[in-house]
């Protein structure tokens, strides 16, 4: 079923632009001369192209719904982009032309269905994408296409045959998952980002002649889907010799089907061309899935780097194309989804991992031409920060490595030289690139040019893309100016670090905004800004909210509580089982040092945060319920129990690791939960939501606000429209702050 759409690219499709506007998530063509990005220039995410060093630039898809990824093909000849429609959670897989003809979905149309972006083949004749596919535990009587094996799905598991017409194309285009094979639904979805998590990549903030076209011959393995029988899942938890304590492929919490035990959907890869010519080609498959993507394909096309798992057991797969066998696993961080690739010879696989370690790193793994592992090096690390984000050149020869230094980046260019014979894999001495901005948020190799193209944020500006010429780190001309990040009359507040001792010894950290005009020693109106995540960090990056409430005369505490990424391993796990007790009490002993500071002034204190940091406001309210002169949480779970009754079953599978097993961790879920302690409740409370939040459904909001006035409390709802748990357009965002600010500044002048 192809579902072609309108051409959308030229001058008639260009709104109004924004003075101040983001610009993030670049990809790069062939050339290095042109880049494909999302822009918020017209109030919603959407997909544009550019030159690098030229101002002209052009709206590739008009449609309201917000972009999410990007990637250029190789060849040049496509630009592959994921997008949310109606701002929700489910998003699809689209490609156009880089002139704006030729757009078509490849994935994920159908109502309640959804799919993401993997990695383009090195020739740019096919395109992998994950797509909900229904795999269900195996009943008596059922057909099977072929015989379990090891590999990439659990041993008790099938995929039942295929409906006709679930894989449709006419010689244009490719839809995986047409109205004939939509039961996988929202059940299925193939998320990559974690429950309480807003969307990786900074936050949206409030060409004539175009590229070149190249018309080269295009081929794809011509194996079919159905040739290919699904296998089984490997779950050894050797990792060759890597100690780690997280074994690959072990069942999660929930076992093989999820929190509620049964069978749900399903996750599948597949290379997919754009042309519709060749039929789809099975990469991976994998029941009750919390993520599945292709991040890599070997330039021979024999292996495939797959990661998967939920957060906290994130791991690498080495698989063989020809089989789907897995031949080699590694746990790897959390964070960005992109963590490696294949040196060109496909003798060598360069990961970003955490495995045995604090901090992540570059780990360099020596393979046998059946992709096996022979050796395993460290090539790269430092003792007290981790490895974020990590690029290659086109060419593999080399690499740019962003360090997470205490929230800011420390960007590095290094020459790879791949294992040759039975020697390892080596990394050249660093090359530092100096940055303006504070924040690395994706780094885009770029041919022809001396180093990639950065998207970078940073405390003074919108998020931006820049291109290194000559060591030197340049702003694309389309790409908002410092001085164009606020109105005049009012620059960013550039925040300072905070480091304290919690009451158990724990170290915090977080940044202090100090409101304009206040003097050291006077005591001010705060408040405490909470992360979601909850690993997500607070990351010294220009906030709108942040400068709404600064403008209001209320400083901004914005701490890390334990759970949080930046900061190690162990840090990231002190918040598991009971230790989410303790998370709630660091709040409070954020709030006490601020106080004893003699920043904050401790009877004009308040709370808020969104997403896992909305649940933190709750349940900081009813733990502390003198502490806090009122709270604003938006998109929070309010009850454990109706979260993982409503959420995404890919959510829940991800979250049971983090917050516990709705079934065997009941009670404890039940004492964590902000409703059990309701009758604490004191203080109003602000209850914001995406209606289209099936992350966190509304009715955690919607339960808490009810409950409250039920009490005798002040409690408001604010629904945002067309919004899901992130809050994407422009209109939107600016609501949200402005409600929550005048909300808060009215309670504390109390």
């Amino acid at each position: 079923m192809l579902v072609p759409l309108p051409d959308t690219a030229g001058p008639r499709d260009t709104p109004r632009w924004l003075t101040s506007h983001g610009c993030w998530y670049p990809s790069v063509d062939p050339s290095g001369r042109f880049v494909a990005f999302i822009c918020d220039r017209g109030g919603v995410p959407q997909l544009w192209t550019g030159p690098v060093d030229g101002h002209e630039v052009h709206l590739l898809d008009s449609d309201p719904h917000p972009v999410k990824e990007v990637a250029w093909s190789p060849d040049g000849r496509w630009i592959a982009y994921t997008t949310a429609p109606g701002g929700g959670e489910h998003t699809r897989v689209l490609c156009v032309r880089p002139d704006g003809t030729g757009r078509r979905i490849l994935a994920g149309a159908e109502p309640g269905s959804s799919a993401h972006l993997g990695c383009w083949q090195h020739d740019g004749s096919a395109l992998a994408v994950t797509v909900a596919e229904p795999v269900a535990a195996r009943r008596a009587g059922d057909p099977e296409e072929g015989p379990a094996r090891e590999g990439l799905a659990d041993p008790g598991t099938y995929t039942a045959p295929r409906a006709a017409g679930w894989a449709s194309r006419d010689g244009r285009a490719v839809l995986l998952g047409s109205p004939h094979h939509s039961e996988a639904g929202p059940a299925a979805h193939p998320g990559e980002r974690d429950e309480g998590d807003s969307a990786r990549g900074p936050q949206p903030q409030d060409v004539p002649s175009g590229p070149p076209r190249h018309e080269t011959p295009r081929t794809v393995p011509s194996r079919a889907p159905d040739a290919v029988p699904v296998a089984s899942v490997r779950t050894d938890a050797e990792l060759d010799g890597v100690a780690t304590g997280r074994g690959a492929g072990a069942p999660g919490p929930h076992g093989a089907g999820g929190p509620d035990g049964a069978g749900g959907g399903g996750l599948a890869a597949y290379l997919v061309d754009p042309e519709g010519v060749a039929a789809p080609v099975l990469l991976a498959v994998e029941r009750a899935a919390a993520t599945l993507r292709v991040c890599d394909i070997s330039q021979d096309g024999r292996l495939a780097l797959v990661r998967r798992g939920p957060r906290g057991r994130r791991e690498a797969l080495v698989v063989r194309t020809a089989d789907l066998r897995t031949t080699y696993a590694l746990p790897v961080a959390d964070g960005d989804p992109w963590i490696g690739r294949f040196s060109p010879d496909g003798r060598t696989l360069w990961l970003r991992s955490d495995a045995a370690r604090e901090f992540a790193a570059l780990f360099a793994v020596r393979l046998s031409p059946e992709g096996e592992r022979r050796a395993l090096v460290v090539a790269a690390e430092r003792a007290d920060c981790g490895l974020e984000l990590l690029a290659f050149g086109r060419d593999g020869h080399t690499a740019a490595l962003a360090w997470n230094a205490r929230g800011a980046s420390e960007l590095e260019i290094l020459a790879l030289t791949p294992a040759g014979g039975t020697g390892e894999a080596l990394a050249g001495p660093p090359r530092a690139v100096p940055l303006p901005h504070e924040v690395v948020t994706r780094i885009a190799p770029a041919e022809n040019r001396a180093g990639p193209v950065l998207a970078l944020a940073g405390s003074q500006r919108r998020p931006g893309v820049w291109w290194l010429s000559d060591g030197a780190a340049l702003r694309t001309p389309w790409s908002s100016r410092d001085e164009d990040a606020v109105p005049p009359g009012r620059p960013p507040v550039r925040p300072v670090p905070v480091r304290l001792t919690a009451r158990d010894g724990l170290p915090l950290s977080g940044w202090y905004y100090r409101a304009p005009g206040r003097g050291p020693g006077d005591p001010a109106p705060c408040v405490i800004h909470l992360h979601g995540g909850p690993e997500e960090q607070e990351r010294p990056v220009f906030n709108p909210l942040y400068h709404e409430l600064l403008g209001r005369g209320l400083d901004v505490f914005a701490p890390d509580v334990r759970g949080s990424s930046g900061h190690g391993r162990s840090f990231v796990d002190a918040d598991l089982g009971t230790g989410r007790f303790a998370a709630i009490q660091d709040v409070a002993d954020c709030a006490a040092h601020a106080v004893v500071a003699r920043l904050a002034d401790p009877r004009r204190l308040a709370v808020m945060g969104r997403s896992y940091g909305g649940y933190l406001v709750m349940a900081s309210l009813v733990r502390h319920p003198d502490l806090f002169r009122t709270g604003v949480a938006a998109c929070g779970m309010s009850d454990f129990a109706t979260f993982y009754a409503g959420t995404e079953p890919w959510i829940a599978e991800s979250a049971a690791h983090k917050y516990g097993h709705p079934e065997h961790d009941r009670e404890l879920l039940r004492a964590l939960s902000p409703m059990t302690g309701i009758d604490a409740l004191r203080v109003p409370v602000l209850a914001v939501h995406g209606e289209h939040d099936t992350n966190v459904p509304p009715g955690e909001s919607e339960q808490f606000v009810r409950a409250a006035r039920e009490r005798g409390v002040a409690a408001e709802l604010l629904t945002l429209r067309n919004e899901g748990h992130d809050f994407l357009r422009a209109d939107s965002r600016r609501i949200y702050r402005r409600a929550a600010a005048d909300w808060i500044e009215r309670h504390l002048a109390r």
